[in-house]
């Protein structure tokens, strides 16, 4: 009888051993924190990476995920395929096949609804009473203003200027030809900026150019310790004004003479730092913490100089403003990376913390990254809004200088306050969408940039950029609708509050 008994419970364990084997082939493969945090994006990255620029960048992920799992050699090392799955083409061989249409069948089914409601609700919102501005809030009289204080009262709760401002065209127009009355290095930050005060005693932040628009990000650079870019300030002002945010300052280009502008008006601190170049240029380098010495001095070329010159914002006794700590902000280290890059459900904390837990906050840092997505800028580690609005306001869109850098790298981890929450305001998406059907962001931006006195701004490779990110954004709140039960658990219908 024990005998017997022992043989069943012998029989009982191998059978329990197959079962378990059986239900372990069929669950899935367990992923890093990484590989998890990243899923939802890498599946839109490798739907929409089908052109040949972008192959390369796909591949190096791949590869890198290869590594991490201990696998050698790449796709190209066992075949005929590129990183990222596209076919080579050998000399003489077949052509490669098209890029696949981007379909966004989610996106335009919500879009012709929304259209149904929108006109009316928009029309209804233009008959409400506009916000008070900071004019009217410091009880200033419009009369006998200059153009930087008409830039300052107009300042509301939703933008930093009205869509049809007047004030800023004037604004502009003053940056790029008043004469300059002095010049200081600005103090703090990590990279040479510059106070220049004009004749009519107005105030422009300027950052001169230090490269060839053709020079990009450095492969061995990090993106914080890239250099930044005069052009990039210019071009970002004209995206979010295109984009409908009118959260970034005023930028204009200006070209500058280094002795008359520069030289002969500088101060005494940074009038040390100015020397003659072994080709005869006029130099100087300033102090700072980057790129602020002989072997990176800014030279004219010969005399001449670029600069990009943005708008002051109004003063701390007028207006104090508040700095936030960027949810998404990067670790800014070597090796580290920040908790968003290995938490995949990064966003649920985040929604349940002031202020991103109600109101406008958490859909302003999801606008804020598809500006910086378009851009390519990953130097967002704090932003500012105005106290006197509480936190019941837009972001202030600052220091874009290291933005267009890689015009062939779609960095997609900017996005990811838009993949990990997937949430969007349908006005955003409603402007993306029509970058996409209609007139191009690309050509929208070339019109807008060639009004500036240092037109071209960007070079076409960088506007070219524009337009295969606006899809990728677009691919992602795609598979969000898809993924979510209704349209309304993943945009916020803001046209209609």
């Amino acid at each position: 009888m024990k005998l017997l008994m022992r043989l069943a419970v012998v029989a009982l364990g191998s059978c329990l051993i197959i079962i378990s084997i059986g239900l372990i082939d069929q669950l899935p493969l367990s992923r890093s924190p990484l590989e998890r945090t990243r899923l939802p994006a890498k599946r839109l990255l490798i739907k929409a990476n089908h052109s040949r620029e972008h192959s390369a960048q796909l591949g190096a992920d791949q590869q890198h995920e290869r590594d991490l799992r201990g696998e050698t050699g790449s796709e190209a090392d066992r075949g005929d395929l590129a990183p990222g799955g596209l076919r080579v083409t050998r000399p003489g061989g077949p052509s490669p096949s098209p890029p696949a249409p981007v379909k966004l069948t989610a996106v335009r089914a919500y879009l012709d609804m929304f259209q149904w409601q929108y006109k009316p609700a928009l029309a209804q919102r233009r008959r409400r009473r506009p916000p008070q501005t900071l004019g009217e809030r410091l009880g200033w009289s419009r009369s006998n203003l200059t153009s930087a204080q008409q830039f300052w009262w107009d300042i509301s709760p939703e933008a930093l200027y009205p869509k049809h401002s007047e004030a800023v065209p004037h604004l502009i127009k003053e940056m790029a030809s008043l004469p300059i009355s002095a010049i200081e290095q600005k103090t703090g930050g990590t990279q040479l900026k510059l106070i220049i005060t004009l004749q009519n005693e107005a105030e422009a932040l300027v950052k001169p150019m230090r490269f060839p628009r053709e020079q990009e990000t450095l492969p061995n650079h990090f993106y914080f310790s890239d250099y930044e870019r005069h052009n990039a300030e210019i071009a970002a002002f004209h995206l979010d004004r295109l984009l409908g945010f009118r959260r970034a300052s005023p930028v204009v280009g200006r070209m500058m003479n280094m002795t008359s502008d520069l030289y002969a008006l500088a101060d005494d601190k940074l009038l040390k730092t100015f020397f003659i170049s072994p080709a005869n240029n006029l130099c100087f380098h300033g102090k700072c913490s980057y790129y602020c010495d002989t072997g990176h001095a800014i030279c004219g070329s010969p005399d001449m100089l670029e600069g990009s010159f943005a708008a002051f914002l109004p003063r701390t006794e007028l207006a104090k403003r508040k700095t936030w700590r960027h949810p998404w902000r990067r670790s800014y280290h070597k090796r580290k990376k920040a908790i968003w890059e290995l938490d995949e459900n990064y966003c649920e904390m985040v929604q349940q913390m002031p202020p991103y837990d109600t109101g406008r906050r958490l859909y302003d840092v999801i606008d804020l990254a598809i500006f910086d997505f378009l851009m390519g800028n990953m130097d967002r580690h704090h932003y500012e809004t105005f106290r006197m609005f509480g936190n019941d306001t837009f972001l202030i869109h600052l220091d874009h200088g290291r933005a267009f850098g890689k015009s062939a790298h779609d960095e997609i981890t900017i996005l990811a306050p838009l993949y990990q929450c997937c949430l969007i305001r349908a006005s955003t998406l409603q402007t993306l969408f029509e970058f996409h059907k209609g007139r191009k962001l690309s050509d929208r931006l070339r019109d807008s940039l060639s009004r500036d006195p240092l037109t071209p701004v960007l070079l076409e490779k960088h506007l070219v950029a524009l337009d295969r990110r606006v899809d990728r954004t677009l691919q992602i709140v795609n598979e969000c609708l898809e993924t979510n039960e209704t349209p309304e658990a993943v945009i916020y219908n803001d046209v209609l509050v």
